[in-house]
């Protein structure tokens, strides 16, 4: 680390200050970029300079592409055992500095400090996972068509994949996509985002301290997205993409991919119907929601999005919340108390004022909040609207951020074709204690993750990935590892 690459911020609370590193991670050596160009890191809290980072070019993106595919070979050739072995104590280390990891992300994403421990501590749940379940990558004998053969079928690692992750989840989002690739036998090169680049740049450091293998696992920072983006959509040498971020841009990806085929698993926007029947637990639904909806200050691709209140309970229910909402503590994400950090940076601030305006002049009303905070800067007041028009821009587009839009419904038909809707298909949440409801609406919904008398979804041991717009591909549980495998058909003649 150079004490010139560290700007301002809290680091002196760092127990292991060898974990904030600025530089690229390629064949296992730290490294600028080839130009010597750097770009800055905000605390979106202060929106001061936390640190600075590689800018990196094509050209490190490239070297970053060929240190993965020379590790490739000796790493697929480990037993699936030795690569579990390495795995499980780049977990075990995790765990070990949790705290520190979580003041890093909670420094560069504006996450409160125990949500973001909270993180870091799932996120490793991932790579514990996988390092047991690259141990049961089973093939097949299939009885075969002639007497003289046999039918063979085995699972190889695809190859090298290339990794973009978002800033919303900067730890867990990694460990979910590195921890199956490097289970699978395939090696790595991970692009974090422009704005949260510590957070994997330390995983990476402790990867090498677990013993992952120089150019197994590899990370390149920048300022210049597209462009890495490029190299790896049409470098030859990646054969799997693994993008999780907007539709828009999971698009332009997945048409770059074509040109040479490859395998590509796409975690994408997302537009959840939070649902709340007049048969349901109020108690739980308005738990639920608070959870599901205000999480990260709003800024998850499986937040509530459009929150459908039957029309028996609808004020009960928009009291209730409201009070909750008031409730909640905005603060300074490293402080002690917070419940609410800032939006991520000025665009996405931008986004959420923009949208609550549009809102209110065309004739919503506001419950709670629907302005900026006092405290200036990028954040928001945790907002509750209700009677927003159809037309207006929140009710189509995915908020992130932390405001409620709540809306009435009247049957049960009615809302299923509502939330149904739209297209995007990632998560959606009903509360009912009618059994046959909870079972036709749960198949009824269009959407790859249902919680059902639950807001809070999120779990390695579970598939999580959309329908529709929302994405291609499943990550965490036994699905997860599916995507960086390939099938091979062997067939063996002459036996008989």
């Amino acid at each position: 680390m150079e004490a010139s690459k560290i700007i301002s911020a809290p680091w002196d609370r760092l127990r292991d200050t060898t974990l904030l590193r600025t530089r690229n991670l390629i064949g296992g050596e730290w490294c600028s970029a080839s130009d010597g160009g750097e770009h800055a890191v905000l605390n979106p809290s202060s929106q001061q300079v936390l640190a600075k980072v590689p800018a990196s070019s094509e050209e490190d993106a490239r070297r970053a592409v060929q240190a993965a595919h020379d590790a490739g070979k000796e790493w697929a050739e480990l037993t699936s055992k030795a690569r579990a072995s390495v795995l499980r104590r780049w977990h075990d280390l995790i765990l070990q500095h949790r705290d520190d990891l979580g003041l890093i992300l909670a420094a560069e994403q504006g996450k409160p400090l125990a949500e973001s421990v909270g993180e870091v501590v799932y996120g490793a749940g991932f790579v514990e996972w996988f390092a047991e379940e690259g141990k049961r990558v089973y093939g097949d004998v299939i009885p075969p068509h002639a007497k003289d053969k046999r039918i063979v079928v085995v699972k190889q690692p695809v190859g090298v994949a290339a990794l973009i992750t978002p800033w919303n989840f900067p730890s867990a989002m990694i460990t979910r996509k590195v921890g199956p690739a490097l289970a699978a036998g395939c090696t790595v090169v991970l692009k974090p985002a422009e704005d949260t680049p510590l957070s994997a740049l330390a995983l990476g450091e402790l990867a090498l301290r677990a013993g992952v293998p120089p150019g197994v696992f590899n990370i390149v920072t920048t300022a210049q997205p597209a462009s890495v983006g490029g190299v790896f959509t049409s470098d030859p040498l990646v054969r799997k993409l693994s993008f999780t971020g907007s539709t828009r841009v999971g698009k332009m990806l997945m048409a770059q991919c074509a040109g040479t085929v490859k395998r590509v698993s796409l975690e994408l926007g997302g537009n959840a119907a939070f649902i709340v029947f007049d048969d349901a637990d109020l108690d739980a639904a308005i738990a639920g929601l608070m959870a599901c909806k205000f999480r990260n200050t709003g800024q998850t691709c499986i937040s509530a999005n459009r929150i459908l209140i039957q029309d028996g309970i609808f004020d009960a229910f928009s009291k209730r919340l409201v009070e909750a909402v008031r409730s909640l503590a905005v603060g300074d994400p490293l402080a002690d108390g917070s419940q609410q950090g800032p939006l991520i940076n000025e665009a996405a601030f931008l986004k959420v004022n923009r949208l609550v305006n549009d809102a209110l002049a065309r004739g919503a009303d506001a419950l709670e909040g629907a302005s900026v905070h006092d405290r200036g800067g990028w954040f928001y007041q945790p907002t509750v609207l209700a009677n927003v028009p159809s037309d207006a821009t929140i009710c189509s587009e995915e908020i992130f951020g932390p405001v409620a839009v709540l809306e009435r419904f009247s049957t049960e038909a009615d809302v299923v074709a509502r939330a149904n809707n739209s297209p995007y298909g990632l998560a959606g949440y009903f509360y009912s204690r009618d059994v046959g409801r909870c079972w036709r609406v749960a198949e009824a919904l269009e959407v790859g993750i249902v919680g059902v008398n639950e807001g809070s979804i999120s779990t390695e041991l579970a598939p999580f990935g959309g329908v529709k717009e929302s994405g291609i591909g499943r990550e965490g549980s036994k699905y997860g590892i599916d995507d960086y495998l390939e099938t091979k058909y062997m067939c063996f003649g002459g036996v008989a």
